[in-house]
């Protein structure tokens, strides 16, 4: 392990209230399930990385790994407790008796009960961000964001976001209360959301948190069809967009980001994340893309992107990619914000 100096990136405000922030953050979701095994003390040398290079937003939820990666988180938490912005989320139900189980529930009763066992297995008396992970239409938004916001006077969250919703939904929800985060996928490959959530997000001074700027890896290089390369347990192999001719049609995509990358001496990984923190410029709002990693390395490599700027001929090289995605982001999207969208 190097002892040279880490470069901390620079740091935006969490919504319009809230505290200064990494202009990246960490997705932990990986630590514990979907991309198959984990080498627990990497992944522990990963999260010391973060605060050493001033990564402050931890993004977990409940659902990973069925409150597993809580869990592996709390030790880390308790030694960082002050460094931190830790970001957990509800919404998503799951059966031990049954692994594909999954179930939307955006109740009061479901959110006051989800969050006391997060924080029970996170440790801590207060979570930072707390997000709804999913939207259930069945449950009204008002009830659902009422309730959370009992949650901040009684002292049991400090800030809300939201995931997967429209720009109509995030106006709704800030009615009701003041929403910090809106996360959701958004990458070169994934940009459904600046058709109405982006642009609420940037009237009501919300933050944007993209998951998957990296393609869930696809952006990197790491793989090139999920069904011949990644092992049996990673659930990309679902995903429409990573196996068969999809893959190979999405492959041939990344041309533009080989091409960029050189010019930049930088990784394909670099340049779409550069690309994802250069939309705060471009829609004018904060940006915190939280790429996820279980190497040190990576983590590195990632907060790099920080300080790359692309060029408008660049920018437009890129600019048609998404359009020409093939598949979907998911095999079923009926739970995303753009199967909402009107």
């Amino acid at each position: 392990m190097s002892n040279s100096p880490i470069e901390k990136i620079s740091t935006v405000r969490l919504g319009t209230e809230g505290p200064q922030i990494g202009v990246q953050g960490f997705g932990a979701m990986g630590i514990s399930e979907f991309y198959g095994d984990t080498d627990e003390a990497a992944a522990r040398d990963t999260l010391e990385a973060t605060v050493e290079a001033g990564v402050t937003l931890i993004d977990t939820a409940d659902v990973y790994g069925s409150g597993a990666n809580e869990e592996f988180l709390a030790p880390f938490l308790a030694a960082h407790r002050d460094e931190v912005t830790l970001a957990t989320k509800f919404a998503i139900e799951r059966r031990a008796d049954d692994p594909h189980y999954r179930a939307i529930n955006n109740s009061p009763a479901y959110i006051k009960k989800a969050v006391e066992a997060s924080l029970r297995r996170l440790g801590i008396e207060t979570i930072d961000l707390y997000y709804m992970h999913r939207r259930d239409p069945r449950t009204p938004l008002a009830e659902s964001v009422g309730a959370m916001a009992e949650l901040v006077q009684e002292g049991k969250i400090k800030y809300l976001g939201l995931s997967e919703v429209t720009g109509a939904e995030l106006r709704e929800a800030y009615a009701v209360h003041p929403i910090a985060a809106l996360q959701s996928e958004w990458s070169v490959f994934s940009r459904d959301v600046e058709r109405s959530a982006v642009p609420a997000a940037a009237e009501l001074g919300v933050t944007f948190v993209p998951y998957s700027p990296l393609g869930r890896g696809f952006l990197t290089g790491a793989f090139a069809d999920a069904s011949k390369d990644l092992s049996g347990g990673d659930f990309r192999q679902f995903q429409p967009r990573f196996t068969g001719d999809n893959a190979k049609t999405n492959a041939a995509l990344l041309e533009p980001l080989h091409k960029i990358a050189a010019a930049h001496g930088a990784t394909t990984a670099q340049i779409a994340l550069a690309w994802v923190q250069q939309r705060a410029q471009v829609h004018g709002l904060t940006v915190v893309p939280i790429p996820g990693t279980r190497k040190r390395t990576r983590l590195l490599e990632n907060t790099g992107a920080t300080r790359i700027t692309l060029s408008a001929e660049e920018l437009a090289l890129l600019e048609p990619v998404a359009g020409q995605v093939a598949g979907d982001r998911y095999p079923d999207m009926s739970s995303t914000s753009a199967a909402r969208e009107q």
